[in-house]
């Protein structure tokens, strides 16, 4: 089976057409990369092929997330225009999973500025810091990406954080940053910039209730480890 082209499968064992007869719960990872794709190679069908991708990702579609066009056009069969379908399809899961928890829009715990924050910083593969504003009630007054850096680092201006938050009118902050190796423990630097941040907001009178450091792992918050 192989070889075989999806045409040649009985009708119950393509992807495209198992989707329409028992709904898109009923596929397997594989045969939805497989619809995505469209076509396998001359080795392998598209489900083979989605499946070969999949392996690896360790079957996990965080770490397919991960991969860039340039990864993905590694693979026989894999052109620039399936490598695009790929992560446009992968991007428009994370934007509909932050699209939900902006809905969410009342922070009350660590959990909830990580739901928010999650679909945004889970999967990248360099350090950013993001930066959610608040009003006095503890509502978000918008989400916001505050710096880009290295796969180790990323430099995060306080005086940036502050003038938007004045802009805003917000009272109150949660800064993340994510950390692409999966490490939680912070960092030496990452003590001291949450300390200048607190301190350089209560002269404002600008709170840093959380910041939160992020992975494919889960989150570190500093509040809830009593470092604020």
């Amino acid at each position: 089976m192989e070889n075989k082209s999806i045409k040649s499968w009985a009708e119950d064992d393509r992807p495209r057409e198992k989707l329409e007869l028992k709904g898109a719960q009923s596929l397997s990872n594989s045969e939805l990369l497989a619809i995505i794709i469209g076509s396998g190679n001359k080795e392998l069908s598209a489900v083979s092929l989605a499946k070969k991708i999949l392996e690896l990702c360790n079957n996990n579609l965080m770490e397919l997330s991960k991969l860039n066009l340039e990864d993905l056009r590694k693979f026989k069969g894999i052109g620039t225009a399936k490598a695009i379908n790929i992560v446009a399809t992968l991007e428009l899961g994370k934007r509909r999973e932050f699209s939900e928890a902006l809905d969410r829009k009342m922070i009350t715990s660590s959990n909830d500025a990580y739901q928010l924050l999650k679909p945004k910083m889970q999967d990248l593969s360099k350090e950013q810091a993001w930066v959610i504003y608040l009003n006095k009630k503890n509502s978000v007054l918008t989400i916001e990406s505050l710096s880009s850096g290295g796969i180790t680092s990323t430099i995060v201006d306080p005086r940036l954080i502050f003038k938007r938050a004045l802009e805003l009118h917000s009272t109150s902050i949660v800064l993340s940053h994510n950390h692409p190796s999966g490490q939680l423990k912070p960092s030496q630097s990452d003590i001291e910039l949450t300390k200048k941040i607190k301190t350089g907001g209560s002269s404002l009178d600008i709170l840093l209730i959380d910041h939160l450091i992020i992975s494919d792992r889960g989150y570190y918050s500093f509040a809830d480890e009593g470092q604020l």
